[in-house]
């Protein structure tokens, strides 16, 4: 059924409704802390933490990686208009790289261009241009690219053979072994390319992997606590990565409601992204840690990716 439209007095009672969610996560970050195994970790060189943190013996399965919810959302829209209804990120894919970010979310309509819902950005090109810049300018660092049609779009012709074409020899072959093999096993190669169309007649073809292999459960929401329950439910649901042959994605996010007094992307968002580090507590603290692996937000900053390289670095070192 279509969703009633709200009053204004429902939309405040529906605002009132997000805080007191928000509220909810502060008490329980004030009361229970946020530690967890690697919290006090910080990076010295962003650009390069997997070569610098030594991680060429970790196993592929065994990093937690930092990631981008809708990573190329960049200078979308109008300024003052349409973007802040449709930026996730302000960074350039190039500069989510150099902060630490390595899964990228990639959304794509059929002219090859990124979008997101019915707003054009930039041609796809860009994208792999500073995919490619930043692989040049590293020698361990690893990435996982999913590109998607967008939701409401057809697919784009001849993709496939495209991103084969421009990744070339940095692309690693699907294959359940991957999950068990360090990094230092794969290289040279660098690259999780992951195609996720609309239509399943243009499933993903070797060396690109299939949607099945970078799952999450996502919900339509702009309430804090709801999401961040219903996340940790999800992941309470997943196999520990040690047993995993998938990758498995918590996305640190809410939604924009149409029916709530706040539209634009940032401001909500922010209701649930300065919790993270909260999150990942909790799952440790509630028996979940073994199964954290890709967590990806809006607009990233550098302690969010320190927080992801701790729990690497935490687990390598209870491996010895």
């Amino acid at each position: 059924m279509p969703r009633q439209k709200l009053s204004m007095g429902g939309r405040i009672s529906h605002q009132m409704k997000v805080a007191i969610e928000e509220i909810k996560l502060k008490h329980v970050q004030h009361k229970q802390g946020i530690e967890f195994p690697g919290s006090d970790f910080h990076a010295s060189d962003h650009k390069q933490w997997m070569l610098s943190s030594n991680l060429s013996k970790a196993p592929l399965r065994q990093i937690m990686w930092p990631g981008t919810h809708d990573s190329a959302t960049d200078g979308m829209g109008f300024l003052l208009l349409v973007r802040p209804l449709v930026q996730c990120q302000t960074c350039s894919v190039y500069q989510q790289l150099l902060k630490g970010t390595r899964v990228l979310d990639i959304r794509v309509d059929h002219t090859m261009h990124v979008c997101h819902g019915l707003i054009q950005g930039y041609s796809l090109h860009i994208v792999i241009q500073q995919v490619l810049k930043f692989l040049s300018e590293t020698s361990m660092e690893f990435i996982i690219l999913q590109f998607r049609t967008e939701y409401g779009h057809r697919d784009p012709p001849e993709i496939q053979k495209w991103l084969i074409q421009q990744l070339g020899d940095y692309l690693i072959a699907p294959g359940m072994s991957v999950f068990g093999k360090t990094l230092g096993e794969l290289m040279p190669k660098r690259v999780i390319c992951v195609w996720k169309p609309s239509s399943s007649f243009s499933a993903a073809v070797s060396p690109l992997w299939s949607s099945g292999f970078l799952r999450d459960n996502w919900i339509d929401t702009d309430l804090p606590a709801t999401k961040f329950e219903s996340n940790m439910e999800y992941l309470a649901a997943q196999v520990p990565v040690d047993s995993r042959y998938y990758f498995y994605r918590v996305e640190n996010t809410v939604t924009p409601q149409a029916d709530s007094l706040v539209f634009c992307v940032k401001p909500v968002t922010n209701q649930i992204r300065g919790f993270a580090r909260l999150f990942i507590s909790q799952a440790f603290r509630r028996g979940y840690g073994d199964r954290l692996q890709v967590f990806s937000c809006d607009f990233i900053d550098e302690d969010f990716v320190d927080a992801c390289i701790g729990v690497t670095l935490a687990r390598m070192e209870n491996s010895k």
